[in-house]
């Protein structure tokens, strides 16, 4: 199963190692095989390949009952991070009001320091809780700063509530999606994998060549997302694609469970499942942001 969730390739790339150590010309054949070589020889203690917990030859061994991820563990740790943005945004709303300059400051190192941390902690092969924790905290600082800059901007429209109502929308949009998983009616499937491959491809490249074209002034700043009706089905695009990655990362949590990865492997996967709601909680604040610009 293919995926661009970094988070879910990896757990699809350990599943498939597992699965491919355990293949051979048949169940039969290959158990004779083992019984007359352990006969013969004492089996060698599997060597480490030094990549992580319970990693052996390539193959990804689970870890001992009590010290596996469980749901539980997912959750309390995606609490954690929650709590963690929630009180990053706060100090990011307050230090942005403060002062107009220092408001472009905290946005623009809110913005790379939740790049940079988003992509080590995605790509690094041993989970580093630190970091997450770190991460959480600053896409907080920055989560504040943009809903502030972006309340300004409704306010000037008289459209008042922007941030609570893209924060509502975040949490039911999560409800939503949770509820098509858990329920079976929206399963993750290879097509589904393909599609939404596709889909953030195509989006990547649409939102890239619109923060070029916003310094041209076209949509009014927005870049495309700004162009009348257009622009409008752009950011529900948007936000409908956001929501959808959430299927990702519930597939990617139900796949570690079963695998028996450890304990530790809980923050990986909350940390991925942050990165999914930041990215929805924006594209709310952008759609209802160019709605309230565009009334009369």
């Amino acid at each position: 199963m293919q995926t661009a969730n970094p988070i879910l390739s990896r757990i699809d790339r350990q599943a498939a190692q597992a699965s491919a150590a355990n293949t051979g010309p048949g169940f039969a054949y290959n158990e004779g095989r083992t019984a007359v070589a352990s006969a013969q020889t004492p089996a060698p203690a599997p060597a480490p390949s030094g990549r992580g917990d319970n990693i052996y030859a390539g193959v990804t061994i689970p870890a001992p009952p009590g010290q596996r991820v469980t749901f539980a563990d997912v959750m309390v740790k995606s609490a954690i991070l929650f709590a963690l943005a929630v009180v990053g945004a706060f100090a990011g709303w307050i230090l942005t009001s403060s002062a107009p300059g220092i408001g472009t400051v905290v946005v623009m190192v809110g913005c790379i320091g939740t790049i940079v941390l988003g992509l080590v902690n995605a790509f690094k092969r041993k989970v580093s809780p630190p970091l997450i924790l770190l991460y959480g905290a600053c896409s907080g600082v920055f989560l504040g700063a943009v809903s502030y800059w972006y309340n300004q901007i409704a306010l000037a429209s008289d459209y008042e509530g922007l941030v609570l109502q893209a924060v509502l929308a975040t949490f039911v949009t999560f409800g939503v999606m949770l509820l098509l998983f858990g329920t079976g009616i929206v399963k993750v499937t290879n097509k589904f994998m393909k599609v939404m491959i596709v889909a953030m491809g195509a989006y990547f490249v649409i939102a890239l060549a619109s923060l070029v074209a916003s310094f041209f002034g076209v949509g009014g700043g927005w870049g495309f997302y700004g162009v009348g009706t257009l622009g409008l089905l752009l950011c529900v695009f948007g936000v409908g694609l956001a929501a959808f990655s959430l299927m990702l990362d519930f597939e990617a949590i139900k796949q570690g469970i079963a695998l028996g990865l450890p304990e530790r492997e809980s923050w990986r996967l909350s940390f991925g499942l942050l990165v999914t709601l930041v990215w929805l909680y924006l594209e709310f604040l952008r759609l209802f942001a160019i709605i309230a610009s565009g009334r009369d």
